[in-house]
């Protein structure tokens, strides 16, 4: 039984919408104390001191603390990677971002601990602080001046100028700095076409409908019970085991029904930690769970990139170097947001058959928060840069859009392709995709009507495109554990590494293991996100799931069959080529299904009781000889999934507003398992980059505060915002797995915020907007033409 494309109804959903799904903050635990944060007001200050006095005396606080309460506390970090700045669990010496943890509070009920917190007094010293401002003419960030510290100077355009104010002492504030490609400046300097621009990819809050959230139960001599709304279970033990110095056997950590994470909640944060040490050192159960007005000030950012391009190509239009330089702010503390800036530069290639590439990327510290992995994590900044400047070069050349890319993509027969910046694409028929989503979007007769209100009058429409490659399966030669066991009664379990968060696994993952035992697929149970049941697991983001974890679970349910044969092999005394499977039974001379041997004219004769064990039930054979599990780690090459994007718009000039008339997305994720699973995900992430492109925008002040603080202040899209959307798709299976599936889920994030933004500039005959493109941006972008 094949149920490899089947879009099967998501078993996992009757108990998230009956509510029965359990999460972190309905967990019930006697004693439990809960946890709130006396956080830093200002962006950069000196801590002259921390007087948790008040708060101790609020009704129902158990505790209250600053790090220099908690010596063991202040003493840890949280882990990252060496030679980075440290990020301290409670602020010691600075508050170096709006909302960083200077005490937290222990208390009955979260209302009570928000008291306390509330008690904390905070002796702070206004200090000068960084702020990535909007480009400048030349493209290059600002940094913004403290307005509260009198006599300051207005800084350097450049963030690392030495007029800079320093987050930490002993360095300056590059975190982190490299190189991808080599240098293209001979190729500029000759190139008959040159085009030049500058991109921001502003700042946005990664707003899952759960935050972030833990509760430790410190148990019996501190074997600790930990849920977490979590990405990565097995990274998340780990790291406490190293703060609190235990051994990771134990300390269990479980993954509840989570409500969203988008690549946010695959970290170790300072809070987590807290919780954990205070869990141990009170011998209470402690839970944190994050409110969103707390999310919104202080929790992790995505995005936040000053780029600058150049483009070269000859009077054809085909490409000959291309170049993109990187200023990203990871905020405060480099954490993961060091990381997610180069996979921007290993995929600035694109689509595209470029010779010669060069990307460079600095990681700059600001007084922010840290910026973290959200949905497609680099992936959408290296599209955004990449096809709004080939569109901009269409415009110099005055050449169609589309056809400009033809000129420039890779062609099917030169796969496996190794670009400039040092990764192999696997396969791939870019060309086919753009003509599908064109097709589908009536690319000529959107033109036509394009030209005939050109001529005539009428609301200005603009047509976008935006090809796109992306990588999958997480950091390169990263593995995923895979177990299948069968039980006495027919059914099977099957242990996985990867995490959900609403992908829809406990579906999908079952599909995979039926299809490859030929059972059906209620017969399949999944466990994945604990630590005590699944004993390896690296992490689910970066579309890995089904790429990694899906293949993980294919190889170890083809173990088991070849298990199972060998054991029947012995049972029988028979040699292992004579015993056949098929639909989850075992049979020696003959066809499984029926029991019997087969005429070749006849076919199987019907099933009847001759032989010494005619279609043995592999459940049957554990009865009889014993617990049969087969456990696989795979560690498949990255994926590079595909897609064309196309967006129509009208714009009103006079107002200032975008009307998306038709979105059009053609992805290729390989084979997909469930498409309805699939399809879900991608009008998901369409939603999203929708949201970037129109409406969000973690807006940063004068005085360095965000200015959000409920979702009335922070734009995100509805159900009403969004326009019609066309799912089509191509097929290019992923040669280096069994099952040939590609990441999926991350595609919209990716391509439709340039091809939105190429439809409004293409309406408006603009060179550029920069996003989020609220009427009162694209008013002013036009306040020439009107």
């Amino acid at each position: 039984m094949r149920y490899i494309g089947m879009p099967l109804a998501r078993r996992e959903d009757r108990d998230l919408v009956t509510g029965r799904a359990r999460r972190v903050a309905d967990l019930e635990i006697p004693g439990t104390l809960e946890l709130a944060f006396a956080r830093g007001p200002v962006p950069h200050a000196l801590i002259r001191g921390v007087d948790v006095a008040a708060a101790l005396k609020e009704e129902g606080v158990a505790g209250a603390w600053s790090a220099a309460d908690l010596p063991y506390l202040a003493a840890r970090t949280v882990p990252g990677e060496e030679g980075m700045p440290p990020w301290p669990l409670l602020a010691t010496g600075r508050v170096r971002y709006p909302g960083e943890a200077l005490a937290v509070v222990a208390a009955g009920t979260r209302a009570q601990a928000e008291d306390g917190a509330e008690a904390v007094r905070l002796n702070l010293e206004l200090l000068p602080f960084t702020r990535a401002d909007a480009p400048s003419a030349a493209g290059t960030p600002r940094l913004s001046d403290n307005p509260l510290a009198a006599g300051t100077p207005r800084l350097s355009d450049d963030p690392l100028a030495a007029g800079a104010p320093h987050l930490f002492d002993d360095r300056d504030n590059l975190a982190a700095e490299r190189t991808f490609g080599r240098p293209a400046d001979d190729v500029f300097a000759t190139a008959p076409v040159v085009v030049e621009a500058a991109y921001r990819e502003q700042l946005l809050l990664p707003t899952s409908l759960e935050p972030r959230a833990i509760l430790v139960d410190p148990g019996r001599e501190h074997h600790l019970t930990v849920w977490a709304s979590h990405q990565a279970q097995h990274r998340l033990r780990d790291s406490l085991a190293t703060a609190l110095g235990l051994d990771r056997e134990r300390i269990r950590v479980i993954v509840p029904a989570t409500g969203g994470a988008f690549g946010a909640k695959s970290q170790t944060y300072p809070e987590y930690l807290v919780a954990a040490l205070l869990a141990v050192h009170l011998g209470r159960p402690v839970r944190w769970c994050e409110d969103r007005a707390e999310a919104m000030l202080a929790g992790p950012r995505g995005r936040g990139q000053h780029q600058r391009v150049r483009l070269a190509a000859d009077e054809d239009g085909t490409f000959l170097a291309y170049e993109l330089l990187v200023d990203a702010d990871i905020g405060a503390y480099p954490h993961i947001g060091a990381f997610v800036p180069m996979m921007t530069a290993a995929m600035s290639t694109g689509a595209y058959r470029t010779p010669r590439v060069h990307t460079r990327v600095r990681c700059v510290l600001t007084n922010t928060a840290p910026t973290t992995s959200y949905r497609g994590a680099g992936r959408p900044e290296a599209a955004y840069a990449l096809e709004r400047t080939v569109d901009r070069l269409a415009r110099r050349l005055g050449l169609d859009p589309a056809e400009l890319r033809r000129r420039n993509f890779i062609r099917p027969d030169q796969y496996p392709y190794l670009t400039p910046t040092g990764r192999t694409y696997d396969s791939g028929d870019y060309a086919a995709a753009l003509d599908k989503a064109l097709a589908a979007v009536g690319y000529d007769e959107i033109r036509a009507e394009q030209a005939r209100r050109r001529e005539d009058g009428g609301p200005p429409l603009g047509v976008g495109i935006a090809t796109y490659v992306e990588r999958s399966g997480g950091p390169p030669d990263s593995d995923e554990f895979g177990s299948v066991a069968a039980c006495p009664d027919g059914t099977f379990v099957a242990r996985v590494g990867s995490t959900s968060t609403g992908q829809g696994h406990y579906t999908a993952f079952a599909q995979v293991v039926a299809s490859v035992l030929d059972v059906e697929v209620d017969r399949v149970r999944v466990v994945e996100g604990d630590t005590g049941e699944v004993p390896y697991g690296f992490a689910t983001f970066g579309s890995r799931s089904m790429q990694v974890g899906g293949a993980a679970l294919w190889r170890a349910a083809e173990a088991l069959v070849a298990a199972a044969r060998r054991r029947c092999a012995e049972l029988l005394g028979v040699g292992e080529e004579e015993v056949s499977y098929a639909a989850g039974r075992l049979m020696v001379g003959g066809d499984p299904r029926t029991g019997l041997p087969g005429d070749p004219e006849q076919g199987p004769v019907p099933n009847t009781e001759v032989g010494p064990l005619p279609g043995l039930p592999i459940g049957e054979l554990v009865a009889r000889t014993g617990p049969l599990r087969a456990d696989e780690i795979v560690a498949p090459p990255q994926a590079f999934p595909y897609g064309a994007h196309v967006a129509v718009v009208e714009v009103d000039p006079d107002l200032g507003t975008v009307h998306v008339r038709q979105l059009v997305a053609v992805d290729d994720y390989g084979v997909v398992v469930n498409p309805a699973i699939v399809a879900g995900q991608t009008h998901g992430s369409i939603a999203q980059g929708l949201g970037q492109a129109l409406y969000e925008q973690a807006v940063i002040g004068e005085d360095g505060l965000p200015r959000a603080s409920t979702l009335l202040d922070y734009l995100l899209p509805t159900a009403a915002d969004m326009p019609p959307v066309t799912l089509l798709e191509t097929v290019t299976p992923n040669p280096n797995t069994p099952l040939g599936a590609k990441g999926a889920g991350e595609a919209g994030c990716i391509g439709i915020p340039p091809a939105i933004v190429n439809a409004v500039c293409d309406a408006l005959d603009l060179d550029h907007i920069d996003m989020p493109l609220t009427p009162a941006a694209v008013w002013a972008a036009t306040a020439g033409t009107r």
